[in-house]
């Protein structure tokens, strides 16, 4: 019988913080034009679900581009993420 090798990439975090939020990640369809992007997964309600749907219809908007722009004017690059 061997002994266990140690496997080190699957659930380890790089030592610098930079690279661990920006691991590579294949581009999904639909992707933002600056090249960099990452799925980012919350859990709303049904009804919430619902509600963000129907403004981001009554925009002339996907969910996604229009939670993309509420996020960058909550956590603009300028302020340094404080508030």
């Amino acid at each position: 019988m061997t002994g266990r090798t140690a496997k080190h990439g699957f659930a380890s975090r790089p030592g610098d913080p930079d690279r661990w939020i920006k691991s590579a990640v294949k581009p999904q369809r639909g992707a933002v034009a600056s090249g960099f992007t990452a799925r980012l997964t919350i859990d709303v309600t049904p009804e919430q679900r619902g509600r963000i749907k129907v403004a981001a219809f009554q925009r002339g908007m996907t969910v996604a581009d229009m939670l993309r722009e509420l996020l960058a004017r909550e956590f603009a690059d300028d302020d340094g993420g404080a508030k």
